[in-house]
């Protein structure tokens, strides 16, 4: 086989072909830190910095880490906010709470995926849909017809502290300390160094931690934000993350990614995403498909992987014997479980996968795996709960 190779974006002190591509109000940093990215959204996320990948989960499960995201903010507001987002989303959305977030998936009329994200309640009539990447603004704009709600981008961008130690962080980053309540999946608007944030108890990566979101980043100071939450975080021994660094955390903790993990011709069951989707409340677009699917159609075909001898291949063959029967969609070597991780799709949920698995690794051979579930530990959510204090401790070869 060819050597396996992944494109990424990277600085040049020139101008050049990158019209269309919108840089994080932190840009600067990340390119003094040397970071290469990705396109997320039209943004540039970073997937990596000068920090070894491995040190950076490290730093994560034991300490603080910060990662600039490519998430992209909808606002969604108005007297029918509500009632658009019940037609939209695959959940009874009049159930959210100010100050409230619930995971969010959009369908098309058969029941496939278009996007997932988080949406937050923050007041009576106005939400944010905090998207992966994915068609979100136009479906919004598209499908408000006949309502009286708007559809605007508060041109905000998004990043993550998470880790053991990131409520220590929040309560000192806050003017007047952190919000309370603010448990698991809230949300709050706060003044963070006179400056006014979004802040949610969310994440990618299944650690205690928080996202913030900035006000128009047309009349905000990125740097100084970035300076005070660098400075703020010395304390703490945070660290400045790309993607790389979480995705084993994020493979372990079973959360998927829109258009790699699952896409348009996958329904929610097959993703293992059933529990998401509420069939008794709104008639939101692709129930009717949903409600009409075979028991064979709501089988899953995605699981998780391990390989005590490789790091899966992102794209690589899953093999029983001479037949393929799936490929891998996210992939990484796990510090914590001194092996390779990755999630898998499977061709058809029918397949025999009891016999002998074989999955490609980066090297180009075909190592021994086992199918395994998702998530691969804390099934009830207790490390972002901040129910477990879960500080695991890494030999110096792992």
């Amino acid at each position: 086989m060819n050597t396996p190779t992944r494109v990424v974006v990277a600085d040049f002190e020139e101008p050049g072909w990158d019209y269309g591509l919108l840089k994080s109000p932190y840009h600067a940093a990340h390119r003094a830190n040397g970071a290469h990215y990705t396109v997320y959204n039209a943004r540039l996320m970073p997937v990596s910095q000068k920090i070894d990948r491995h040190d950076g989960y490290r730093a994560l499960r034991t300490g603080l880490i910060m990662l600039d995201t490519g998430e992209r903010p909808t606002e969604i507001s108005g007297p029918d906010a509500e009632a658009l987002c019940n037609k939209v989303f695959a959940r009874d959305i009049s159930k959210l709470k100010v100050g409230r977030c619930t995971y969010g998936l959009l369908l098309y009329p058969d029941g496939g995926f278009l996007c997932d994200g988080v949406l937050m309640r923050l007041a009576e009539d106005r939400f944010w849909y905090v998207q992966a990447d994915g068609p979100v603004i136009s479906w919004l704009i598209a499908h408000s017809a006949g309502l009286d709600v708007k559809i605007s981008d508060p041109n905000s961008w998004v990043t993550q502290i998470q880790g053991p130690r990131a409520l220590e962080m929040l309560e000192k980053i806050c003017d007047g300390g952190a919000p309370q309540p603010f448990g698991y999946y809230g949300n709050a608007e706060v003044m963070v160094n006179g400056v006014p944030l979004i802040l949610s108890r969310t994440g990618y990566t299944a650690e205690l931690g928080f996202e913030f979101y900035t006000p128009d980043v047309n009349t905000y100071d990125g740097q100084a934000m970035w300076n005070y939450m660098l400075e703020a975080g010395q304390e703490f021994g945070m660290e400045v993350i790309g993607l790389d660094s979480l995705d084993a955390r994020r493979i372990e903790a079973g959360i998927m990614n829109n258009l790699s993990d699952f896409d348009e011709s996958m329904n929610p069951y097959q993703a293992g995403l059933g529990a998401f989707i509420k069939l008794d409340g709104p008639d939101f677009i692709g129930r009717d498909a949903l409600l009409n699917l075979s028991e064979t159609a709501k089988q899953p075909l995605l699981s998780g992987l391990r390989c005590a001898t490789g790091e899966p291949l992102i794209d690589g063959d899953l093999m029983a014997g001479d037949a393929q029967i799936g490929h891998v969609t996210a992939a990484s070597w796990s510090p914590f479980l001194s092996e390779g991780v990755a999630i898998i799709r499977l061709t058809d949920a029918a397949l025999p996968t009891k016999q002998d698995i074989g999955v490609r690794c980066r090297d180009g051979s075909l190592q021994p795996a086992r199918l395994v579930s998702l998530p691969m530990y804390d099934e009830e959510k207790r490390i972002p709960r901040g129910l477990e204090e879960a500080r695991p401790e890494f030999s110096s070869a792992a």
